[in-house]
């Protein structure tokens, strides 16, 4: 695993040293011999410019370590020229990290970038759709959130802690609304979803003390 981080870290100067290398061998030798080394050149090369270094920005972003996984996010110049669904991964990520920043521009921005660049998978597709309700929520732009969330639950979530987050915000919308019967339903499909974030759980405490005093 660490030899592949080193690779994906220097990939960009050692095509560029192979590529020399290559061409030198090619000019002295013969452009037969030097065949290898042009190929593993551009293999590095290609690959540097339609992945970029996103498997660690991954990594760095589960462990916690923003500053790293914006430092590496940084190291892409182009991102236009990134693989489709590696590019939509990129926006993705600039996304939750503006959106750590509490820079909910760019945070939207960065999602609808996403969006356009397509989905990997259909539940990844749900939680760009989750990413741009939350940030309309933020901004308190219920209609948007409304729409989105709704939107995100029809593609789906890849697990029971965003399922309820989406749905506890739903819920709270329709609260705004004096629609008593929809929170109802939404808070009672988060709470069947049995989240253990601390964060969701003491929403969902904090929330049943109003969804209880609810008529209807």
């Amino acid at each position: 695993m660490k030899a592949f981080n080193f690779f994906i870290l220097y990939r960009l100067p050692i095509g560029i040293v192979l590529l020399a290398g290559g061409i030198a061998l090619g000019l002295t030798v013969g452009w037969w011999e030097a065949t290898i080394v042009l190929v593993l050149a551009l293999v590095c090369l290609v690959t540097h410019v339609m992945f970029g270094p996103m498997r660690m920005v991954q990594e760095a972003v589960e462990a916690g370590d923003i500053e790293r996984a914006t430092a590496l996010m940084n190291q892409v110049k182009f991102p236009k020229l990134l693989y489709k669904p590696i590019r939509s991964v990129y926006y993705f990520m600039q996304s939750n990290m503006a959106m750590y920043s509490n820079d909910l521009d760019k945070a939207e921005s960065t999602i609808r970038q996403s969006i356009n660049s397509g989905s990997p998978m259909k539940e990844y597709e749900g939680m760009q759709y989750f990413q741009l309700g939350t940030i309309a929520y933020q901004k308190n732009d219920l209609k948007t959130a409304d729409q989105n969330l709704k939107i995100a639950m029809r593609k789906g979530l890849p697990d029971k802690e965003n399922t309820a987050a989406a749905l506890l915000t739903l819920a709270s919308i329709a609260m705004s609304r004096r629609d008593f019967k929809s929170a109802k339903e939404y808070f009672r499909r988060a709470k069947a979803q049995k989240p253990t974030t601390a964060q969701i759980v003491s929403q969902i405490k904090e929330m049943d003390k109003y969804i209880s005093r609810m008529p209807g």
